[in-house]
């Protein structure tokens, strides 16, 4: 389902967010850099205050939009609500699947703490909440912030799963693959699919106990979840809108976490907020096939630590610059006395964003 969705639209091949996923999150649902919001890392996330931050319900709402959050809120503040979202399901922790988790006894819908029963299955009540919420507002324009389960440990037996599952990576991998192949097929049924862009990203790399399944044409990328090398922050991208995003097409753009707020509001015909410094740009364009402005770089921090990385080359808060004609593979360490012209010229380049 996932491979169909690619091949109805855009398959991005250098979109990147922070390697972790509450810093993430705050950046793909604010647009502003973590040094701006306080979001540097996963204590820090849970700091900043709608009086301070705009999100994304806020901004397309007064477009018309109603809006949803649905899944994983984590480490992000207060609640959806509280940020705007006028409909939401959240649960505590992050891989939550079953009532026998320690977190897994309850969640919130609305405001509302329900049990999640013996034997239910939390990606299929968000699932179900989700179905609900679309069904609800189909004559509406919307924008859901769905954040699935899949595949954040404590990696579980899915409902699909064989009794003697030896890959319980692989069944939760292909459960959140069914759920993805549900969502497009309810949209369907209720004729919005053409009115609906879809965008499926990862909120950072793969932890490292699986980062060595995590393989691109059979080679394991360099790093992985947590780490600022290439498979902490770049991630799987999608975006597919049959009639209006090309079909078929694969992208080397890079695309910042930053830019999905003023993507969507430009897409939404929403204004973006006057008096607040956005990081992120919009490549609304090309969802519609024309080349747009497309970024020559992007900026990735976690902590103390970050990078600016463009085509070629990346350099980080150390002064260290990096040869990436290999990435995401591997990262080449440029001498600091190194007296190629290619070189120098980027480090200047880099200096200068």
């Amino acid at each position: 389902n996932i491979d169909a969705l690619a091949r109805s639209g855009i398959r991005y091949t250098h979109a990147y967010t922070v390697p972790l996923c509450g810093p993430s999150r705050a950046l793909i649902l604010t647009g502003r850099y973590a040094f701006r919001t306080g979001a540097v890392n996963q204590d820090q996330t849970g700091l900043f205050t709608p009086a301070a931050e705009i999100m994304m319900p806020k901004v397309l709402k007064p477009a018309g939009y109603i809006t949803a959050a649905i899944g994983k809120w984590g480490q992000l503040p207060l609640g959806p609500a509280e940020f705007g979202f006028d409909d939401y399901l959240k649960f505590k922790g992050s891989g939550i699947y079953w009532n026998t988790q320690d977190k897994g006894t309850n969640y919130v819908a609305n405001g509302e703490t329900k049990l999640l029963r013996d034997k239910e299955y939390l990606p299929d009540v968000m699932h179900q909440h989700l179905v609900e919420f679309i069904t609800k507002h189909r004559k509406d324009p919307f924008y859901v912030y769905y954040s699935l389960s899949h595949v954040h440990t404590e990696i579980l037996p899915t409902p699909d799963s064989a009794p003697d599952s030896q890959d319980l990576y692989g069944d939760n991998v292909k459960y959140m693959d069914k759920l993805v192949g549900k969502l497009v097929a309810e949209l369907d049924r209720l004729k919005l699919r053409k009115k609906t862009l879809i965008v499926f990203l990862g909120d950072n790399g793969t932890a490292n106990l699986r980062a060595d399944r995590a393989t691109i044409g059979g080679r394991r990328l360099a790093g992985g979840k947590g780490s600022m090398l290439e498979g902490g922050g770049l991630v799987p991208m999608i975006a597919s809108w049959p009639g209006v995003i090309p079909a078929g097409k694969v992208n080397p753009d890079f695309i910042d976490a930053s830019d999905f707020l003023p993507t969507f509001a430009e897409l939404a015909g929403a204004k973006l907020p006057e008096k607040t410094i956005l990081d992120g740009r919009s490549f609304a364009p090309q969802l519609r096939g024309k080349k747009g402005q497309p970024r020559e770089w992007i900026f990735n921090q976690l902590a103390k630590m970050w990078y600016v990385r463009e085509a070629g080359w990346k350099l980080n808060q150390a002064g260290e610059l990096f040869d990436m004609s290999d990435a995401p593979f591997t990262e080449k360490l440029v001498p600091a006395d190194s007296e190629d012209p290619a070189a120098i010229a980027a480090r200047k380049r880099l200096q200068l964003v």
